[in-house]
């Protein structure tokens, strides 16, 4: 099942040292899920003047509660990077050739 993840950082004076000091676990966490197949596509958020301020995610799990167990052991939840985190399942749209989307159901 497909899932949209958007997830925003805090917005303390912290929070972007949180966020790079997380950074490189967290995208080597991300590369592996990629390669398993459960990230499809992600990248940072950014702030009018390029600053990441968050992420957005589209993910392939069996189930919510298999999204749920990744989220609540990556680096930037457990880095207290991610503060509020958005889930909705998603449906891709058959745009691209190297990427099919499933089937209807």
């Amino acid at each position: 099942m497909e899932f949209l993840v958007i997830a925003y950082d805090g917005s303390d004076a912290q929070a972007p040292a949180r966020r790079q000091a997380v950074r490189d676990a967290h995208l080597e966490n991300a590369r592996r899920l990629a390669t398993d197949g459960h990230i499809i596509e992600g990248g940072a958020i950014l702030d009018e003047d390029g600053t990441m301020i968050g992420s957005a995610v589209i993910v392939d799990f069996p189930s919510r509660t298999a999204l749920d167990d990744w989220l609540k052991n990556d680096p930037y939840v457990t880095g207290d990077v991610w503060r509020t985190v958005e889930v909705r399942p998603f449906r891709r749209a058959p745009l691209h050739p190297l990427r099919p989307a499933p089937a209807a159901s």
